[in-house]
C-alpha cells in the first residue's frame, strides 16, 4: 500500500501499533514467554503521542484482573492503581432532583468494590517501564501512516515516521519519509477507529456478517479540589439529565489521588437530535447540585475527548488476518454498562501474545493467528461481554428509563442463568451516522453560556488539553467531498460536525451578509478523539493520524 518511496526498514519478530494497555500487555507478555523458555523474540512498539500516555484517556475505575495474570505483584513494583474504591453511588438525575438506586439491585459485576481509580495515562507509563526492563523497544512520536503488504497481500510491516510533508503534501525541506519496521506478525492497538483498523476491516472483510459497530463520546475533566471536598474511593455514575429519555449516555465521577475529581459524561453516538452537542450537555450537567458539590472551590486543570467502543459481543469483527490481529479497542472490546475496557484491553494483549509466541516458536510467520480468536472465544473476556450483551440494544430500543430497567433485569437472568436471556442475543440497527435525523424535525437546542466557575467553552478546553499540531502538514482530518458539508450536511442536517465535535474544530462561517457558507477545518484543534469519522452523516469525514507527537498531551488523565 506504501508504494513509490524508497525507506529503511527494520526487522522485528512482533510489530504492535499502539502504547495503549492492549499493545503494552503484549509487549510484556510476549517478553515473559521468552524468558521463561529461554528464548529470544524482539518487540517493537510504536506510540503515535509525544510520549506513552500522551494520548490515553480513560475515566478511569479499573479492574485489576488482568494486571493480576500479567504482574501479580504489581503493588509491590509501584503500579499507580492508587485508590481503592471505597464508595459506590448510582443516582438517577432529574432537572432539580435526583434519586439514588440501591446497588444491590445491580449485579455484582457491576459493583466497583475491589476495583481501583487511577489514570490510566500513567497506567501506561508504568507498564511501558515494566516493558522496556523486558528489553521491549518503545518509539513514542512515530505515527504508523500505513500498512506494508506482502506480495500475497497479507500484512508484512508498516510505514512510521515520516515527517515534513508541507499543506500540499510535498516533502518540505525537513522532509523524513520514515521508516518500514516488519514483523512476523503485526499487532493493532490503535484505540477506538484507528485508521488503519478501518483499512484492515474494510480490506480483509472482517466485519462481514457482524452487527454495526456502535460508540459513544466520552468528555473528562480533571480537578483538584479542597480537602474538605475530597472523599477519596468515591465512585459516582449517573444517568437521566440533561439527557433526554431517548438519548443514551449517562457521567462519571471519581474522587482519587492528590485530591483529584475526575468528572466525565459519555454520550452514545446513535442520537438522533443532529441539534445536540455532547461538549455543551456536559458543561451544563456539572451545574446539578449532586455534582456540582463535588466540585465546589476546585479548580479544573486538565481536558479531553475520544470515542468509546460500544458494539459489544454482536460488533466484534475476525480479530486476526494475515499476519496480525487486532487487540483492545481496536477489536470493540469495551463493557458498557461496567464502562470499563482497559482489563479486556490488556488481557485481549496477553491472549494474542501467548499465539504469537507459540507461532513463531513453530517457525511460522506472516499467516493468520485463528488460534488468537480461538483463545478469546474461551476466554474471561468473551464470558463477560456475553452477560451484558443487550445492555445497548435495549438501551436504544426503550429509552434510558424503561430499557435501563429491562436491562438490568436482562443482565440479572444472564448472570444467574448461564448467559440466558428471554431476548436471545438482540441486535443493533444502523450504524451511529444512519442514526442522525433531519434539521427540520428537531428543534435547535439553546445552551446557557458557560459561567467560567464551573462551565467553560470549547477553546478554553482544547488550551488545557494542551493539543498541538504543526501547521505546516497536511490536513489529517480529510473530506472525500469538500462540497458535502455545506450542499449537502448543512442544508439537511445544520452541519452537525460543529456540535459534534468537542474541540471547534469544525466551523460554518459566512461573509459580512450572512451569505454564502463555508467550511473550516481547523485540524489544529484536534484532540483524537475520532467523533467525526464516526457521526458525520454523509461518511464524508475520514480521521488520518498526523505527523508523530501532534495532537494532545494529556497529564494524570
Amino acid at each position: 500500500m506504501s508504494e513509490g518511496v524508497e525507506r529503511e526498514s527494520m526487522e522485528y519478530d512482533v510489530v504492535i501499533v499502539g502504547a495503549g494497555p492492549a499493545g503494552l500487555a503484549a509487549a510484556i507478555r510476549l517478553k515473559q514467554l521468552a524468558e521463561a523458555a529461554g528464548a529470544e523474540i524482539s518487540v517493537a512498539v510504536l506510540e503515535k503521542g509525544s510520549e506513552v500516555g500522551a494520548h490515553i484517556l480513560s475515566g478511569a475505575v479499573i479492574d485489576p484482573i488482568a494486571f493480576n495474570e500479567l504482574i501479580p505483584n504489581w503493588k509491590e513494583l509501584g503500579a499507580p492503581l492508587e485508590t481503592p474504591v471505597a464508595e459506590d453511588k448510582f443516582i438517577v438525575l432529574g432537572p432539580q432532583g435526583s434519586a439514588s438506586l440501591p446497588m444491590p439491585l445491580m449485579p455484582g459485576f457491576m459493583h466497583n468494590h475491589g476495583n481501583y481509580i487511577a489514570s490510566l495515562g500513567n497506567v501506561c507509563r508504568w507498564l511501558a517501564q515494566q516493558a522496556e526492563a523486558l528489553g521491549v523497544e518503545i518509539y513514542p512520536g512515530m505515527a504508523v501512516s500505513d500498512l506494508v503488504m506482502t506480495a500475497e497481500g497479507g500484512v508484512k510491516g508498516v510505514v512510521a515516521g515520516v515527517f515534513g510533508l508541507d499543506k500540499d503534501g510535498e516533502p518540505g525541506p525537513d522532509y523524513q519519509p520514515g521508516m518500514e519496521l516488519h514483523g512476523k506478525y503485526v499487532f493493532i492497538g490503535e484505540g477506538v477507529r484507528g485508521s488503519l483498523a478501518k483499512v484492515l476491516k474494510a480490506r480483509f472483510g472482517l466485519s462481514e456478517g457482524k452487527d454495526p459497530e456502535k460508540f459513544g463520546i466520552g468528555l473528562k475533566e480533571l480537578w483538584q479540589v479542597p480537602a474538605e471536598v475530597f472523599k477519596p474511593g468515591l465512585v459516582q455514575h449517573t444517568v437521566g439529565w440533561p439527557l433526554d429519555d431517548k438519548t443514551g449516555g449517562g457521567s462519571f465521577l471519581y474522587h482519587f489521588g492528590d485530591n483529584y475529581v475526575a468528572v466525565g459524561m459519555v454520550v452514545h453516538l446513535n442520537y438522533k437530535n443532529p441539534w445536540l452537542s455532547p461538549f455543551d450537555e456536559f458543561q451544563r450537567f456539572k451545574h446539578h447540585p449532586d455534582v456540582a458539590k463535588h466540585l465546589a472551590g476546585g479548580k479544573r486543570i486538565a481536558y479531553g475527548a475520544r470515542a468509546i467502543s460500544e458494539g459489544g459481543l454482536q460488533s466484534i469483527p475476525q480479530m486476526y488476518f494475515p499476519g496480525g490481529v487486532l487487540l483492545g479497542d481496536s477489536a470493540g472490546l469495551v463493557n458498557v454498562p461496567r464502562i470499563k475496557g482497559s482489563h479486556n484491553a490488556m488481557k485481549s494483549g496477553m491472549l494474542a501474545a501467548e499465539a504469537a509466541f507459540a507461532a513463531i516458536q513453530a517457525g511460522r510467520a506472516g499467516d493468520e493467528l485463528k488460534e488468537y480468536e480461538e483463545a478469546f472465544d474461551r476466554s474471561w473476556i468473551r464470558k463477560e461481554l456475553n452477560l451484558v450483551r443487550n445492555a445497548k440494544p435495549i438501551l436504544s430500543r426503550y429509552g434510558t428509563i424503561i430499557g435501563g430497567a429491562i436491562g438490568m433485569i436482562d443482565m440479572w437472568t444472564n448472570r444467574l442463568l448461564g448467559g440466558f436471556s428471554v431476548f436471545g442475543t438482540l441486535h443493533h440497527g444502523k450504524s451511529d451516522a444512519e442514526s442522525t435525523g433531519l434539521a427540520k424535525d428537531y428543534k435547535p437546542i439553546v445552551y446557557p453560556k458557560p459561567d467560567g466557575v464551573l462551565s467553560f467553552d470549547k477553546l478554553s478546553s482544547v488550551f488545557l488539553s494542551n493539543t498541538n499540531h504543526d501547521e505546516n502538514q497536511p490536513a489529517h482530518l480529510k473530506l472525500k467531498d469538500p462540497s458535502v458539508p455545506i450542499s449537502v450536511n448543512l442544508a439537511k442536517y445544520g452541519e452537525p460536525a460543529r456540535l459534534y465535535c468537542p474541540a471547534g474544530v469544525y466551523e460554518v462561517l459566512y461573509d459580512e451578509g450572512g451569505q454564502n457558507p463555508r467550511f473550516q477545518i481547523n485540524f489544529q484543534n484536534c484532540v483524537h478523539c475520532k467523533t467525526c469519522d464516526i457521526k458525520d452523516p454523509s461518511q464524508n469525514i475520514n480521521w488520518t493520524t498526523p505527523q508523530g507527537g501532534d495532537g494532545p498531551n494529556y497529564p494524570n488523565m
